[in-house]
């Protein structure tokens, strides 16, 4: 499989719009309702026109009080009707819109979970969140003041029409302004684009640069990093506010020159028709008419004006949308429901690397690991250790090679049969905020209580549970920010284990415990080995010895690799280090002694 190529999401590649056909569908019949409501809007909209002119042709003149009374009886009532269908359909594009905000970020959330890891890593988080924006712009185009305007365009020709039979004289007006609007128009979206793509990259930048802040905000508080961080702040700040203001002027450029050219048009209307009043050509009212209707059929060019850029972001949001549902996704669905693996993991000349041109991280590996068992997995930093286990998961498509689960290549499981079968604790754990049972219970939320402190008490985590006020309701804050590290991890073991799955693989999990916790998961991992298939990176002997096997990692090949007995004096030259015996031994003394106490107690 080739490696995953860098996203370019703003290149000009050709349209699939297939899956817009399937956000717009729910709101078809309520756009088909909006434009017939339209009709009638723009039909009424003659209302006051012609009761101008009937007023200056029929009553003025004449003094037709009577007629004056009909016709202010009528325009009264056909404003009533307008606000009326006005207000129907406003409901009808809300209800559009509704429909497409539900179907669009239904679809996108979909298709963002569904792509593999490594698409997502190519591109930092701001990048995927400002993917929501582009879909609110879809949105409002197809259901906002924008569609409503492009429903009001065509009636424009029957509204210049009308002026031709009414006033002919001042029609030419209309004829030469109407795509000098539609020029301008143009104009302003091509020069829009340009701004609007740099605000937005400089907005992305921005927004991630501030997650990584937030993100590290312990280092940068423990260290006093403020000063140091905030002239890269004001940097990308003042990019985007420089680059906001460059669009803003052009925004503002562009709408000015819209008024200007709706009033010079007025003026050119007005003129025209009183040079056609002297020379007897039109009446009064029939150039107040015109004129109220030539308002009428400028208005919208002069929002097309202001809107282009909205076109031409949408247009872009299209594009940036098309390229990210076109993405290959991971396999979401299964073709036939297996039952529970046994747990032999077998790699087959396994390559990956995260970019081309460079070392691959894993070279040509292979190696099988039968079930059941525990194989402890060591190596220098950036060696491959993470990498590896992420290839075992899943998680990570090798760019040669491949991964088989009991004989079975797992590129054909769906991620969640995987995500079942494969238990997964990364280095750096990441929960929830929420409760203890939430986060334990997660990945199956109708798991029940039992499942829960059986995982939690294998994992180590049940007794401090319980020591707390509220127990497995206890909240644990954003990210788990009211749990120490150890508790953390010990709860994303738990989590691992709910499942009960077949194969268990751990990334330094020891890291944030201390020893006597360690010692605990040792005896743990221990008992699953026994029926389960357990692969475990970590430097601790007190957990490489409870292993069966360890495989040493350089450069992404298996330096060496054997039985434990026989790898791990190479790997500490012979018996453990004083501290290490001297520390594993006061924890078992403690826990002998705890023991001996419990029973004396019971006796008692």
């Amino acid at each position: 499989m080739p490696a995953p190529e860098p996203l370019t999401l703003d290149e000009d590649k050709p349209a699939s719009r297939k899956w817009l056909k399937e956000v717009l569908k729910p709101a078809r019949a309520g756009l088909r309702e909006a434009l017939l409501v339209s009709l009638f809007i723009n039909l009424l909209a003659l209302a006051v026109p012609i009761f101008v002119l009937q007023v200056y042709t029929r009553v003025v003149f004449s003094h037709g009080v009577s007629t004056l009374y009909a016709l202010l009886i009528g325009v009264v009532a056909a404003l009533v009707f307008d606000f009326i269908i006005r207000q129907a359909r406003s409901r009808m594009l809300q209800r559009v819109a509704l429909r497409i905000d539900v179907a669009l970020g239904r679809s996108l959330y979909d298709k963002i979970s569904a792509l593999p890891l490594r698409t997502l890593e190519g591109r930092p988080s701001g990048f995927w969140q400002t993917l929501f924006r582009d879909a609110e712009m879809v949105r409002n185009t197809f259901s906002g003041s924008a569609a409503v305007l492009l429903t009001d365009l065509p009636f424009a020709v029957l509204f210049v029409a009308i002026i031709y039979v009414i006033a002919p004289p001042v029609v030419w007006v209309l004829l030469i302004a109407l795509p000098v609007f539609v020029i301008v128009s143009i104009i302003s979206g091509r020069m829009m684009q340009g701004a609007t793509k740099g605000e937005r990259q400089a907005g992305i930048g921005r927004d991630a640069f501030l997650a990584e802040m937030l993100q590290g905000r312990s280092t940068i508080k423990a260290l006093a990093l403020e000063r140091t961080i905030k002239p890269a702040w004001e940097d990308k700040h003042a990019d985007t506010i420089e680059r906001a203001l460059v669009r803003g002027g052009r925004t503002d450029m562009f709408s000015n020159l819209g008024t200007t050219m709706t009033m010079l048009t007025t003026i050119a209307l007005v003129t025209t028709g009183a040079l056609a009043i002297i020379d007897l050509r039109l009446t009064i009212g029939a150039l107040i008419a015109s004129t109220m209707l030539g308002n009428r059929v400028i208005g919208p060019f002069n929002q097309l004006v202001g809107n282009w850029r909205n076109y031409a972001n949408c247009r872009q949001a299209l594009k940036r949308l098309d390229t990210v549902f076109a993405l290959a996704e991971d396999r979401t669905e299964r073709s036939i429901r297996l039952s529970r693996p046994e747990g032999r993991l077998t790699l087959e000349g396994v390559s990956f690397g995260y970019e081309e041109g460079r070392p691959p991280v894993i070279d040509n590996l292979s190696m099988e690991v039968k079930p059941p068992g525990m194989l402890g997995v060591v190596g220098r930093n950036g060696c491959g250790k993470t990498t590896l286990l992420k290839m075992m998961q899943g998680l990570y498509a090798p760019t040669g090679g491949r991964v088989l689960l009991d004989g079975g290549d797992i590129s054909q499981f769906s991620r969640r049969d995987l995500a079942t079968w494969v238990g997964y604790v990364p280095q750096e754990c990441f929960l929830f905020a929420g409760t203890i049972r939430e986060n334990i219970a997660i990945t199956d939320p109708e798991a029940s209580d039992e499942d829960i402190v059986k995982a939690a008490t294998l994992a180590g985590v049940h007794d401090y549970v319980l020591d707390l006020p509220d127990g497995y309701a206890t909240e644990i804050g954003e990210a788990g920010s009211r749990l120490s590290g150890g508790q953390r991890q010990r709860i994303a073991i738990a989590r691992a284990l709910l499942p009960d799955p077949p194969i268990l693989l751990l990334d330094e999990v020891s890291g944030n415990l201390d020893m006597q916790a360690e010692t605990a998961l040792r005896n743990t991992l221990g008992e699953l080995a026994r029926d389960h298939t357990i692969v475990v990176v970590t430097h601790t002997p007190v957990l490489l010895r409870a292993c069966n096997n360890i495989m040493a990692l350089d450069r992404g090949r298996i330096a060496m690799g054997g039985p434990t007995q026989e790898i791990l004096p190479r790997l500490f030259g012979g018996a453990p280090r004083p501290a290490e015996a001297n520390a594993e031994a006061a924890v078992e003394a403690e826990q002998k002694d705890v023991a001996l106490a419990a029973s004396a107690e019971k006796s008692s």
